[in-house]
């Protein structure tokens, strides 16, 4: 889902270019990888760099397919309207959280390094996990948490959210994110040429406004 309107994006892009027309199926990452281990052909799947790697060791996408596309920094948002904290530190960030009653974190990368750096400052209790495919964000817009973190790319453009910005340099965090190739894909070489448009020079302005820079 972090990849979601920029694959979107690009690919409209790629086609207007005269490249090959990528029909794109967006949805949560546990999902993706549940589609895919249940045998599912696509001709390529992009996820967490550790999930596709997961996929490729247990035999579902094409060894020797994984291609690192783009690295997303995990970042912080509160209620639109609500006091800001400052989160320059790893310190100024622990007392934020300290505040907080409610702590949003995702199902994908970003929440499984959230959960355990709030289990390490004894924060668990307040954990509040988005179900699969659901921006954390909405949650937060929705007052159902007091802070929230989630992928920047996922919090950019959600309405009645303020974005605080990365986590600070001590804990910060950047989710890689990768693609492989289908087993029977029989369009290797069409999906091989969009995956590194994903990553090229060209594709720099787009990935900036979501967000993320190449791999």
């Amino acid at each position: 889902m972090a990849t979601r309107a920029l694959l979107a994006e690009l690919a409209a892009q790629w086609q207007q270019q005269g490249g090959v027309a990528q029909h794109i199926i967006s949805m949560g990452g546990v999902d993706a990888a549940r589609r895919v281990r249940a045998g599912e052909a696509f001709d390529w799947v992009l996820l967490a760099a550790d999930a596709i790697e997961g996929l490729i060791g247990d035999g579902h996408l094409a060894a020797g397919s994984r291609v690192d596309l783009l690295r997303s920094p995990v970042a912080v948002a509160v209620r639109a309207g609500s006091p800001r904290p400052g989160i320059d530190t790893a310190d100024a960030l622990r007392q934020a959280l300290q505040a907080a009653l409610r702590i949003g974190h995702s199902t994908g990368p970003s929440g499984s390094y959230m959960a355990a750096l709030c289990t390490r400052w004894g924060l668990a209790e307040r954990l509040v996990q988005a179900p699969p495919g659901v921006p954390v964000g909405q949650l937060l817009a929705r007052g159902e948490v007091d802070i929230a973190f989630q992928q920047l790319s996922e919090l950019l453009h959600l309405d009645g959210i303020a974005l605080l910005g990365p986590l600070p340099a001590e804990v910060a965090h950047t989710t890689t994110f990768a693609a492989g190739l289908g087993l029977t894909t029989a369009r290797g070489a069409q999906a091989r040429a969009f995956l590194d448009f994903i990553r090229s020079p060209q594709a720099e302005a787009a990935r900036r406004r979501h967000g993320m820079e190449a791999a």
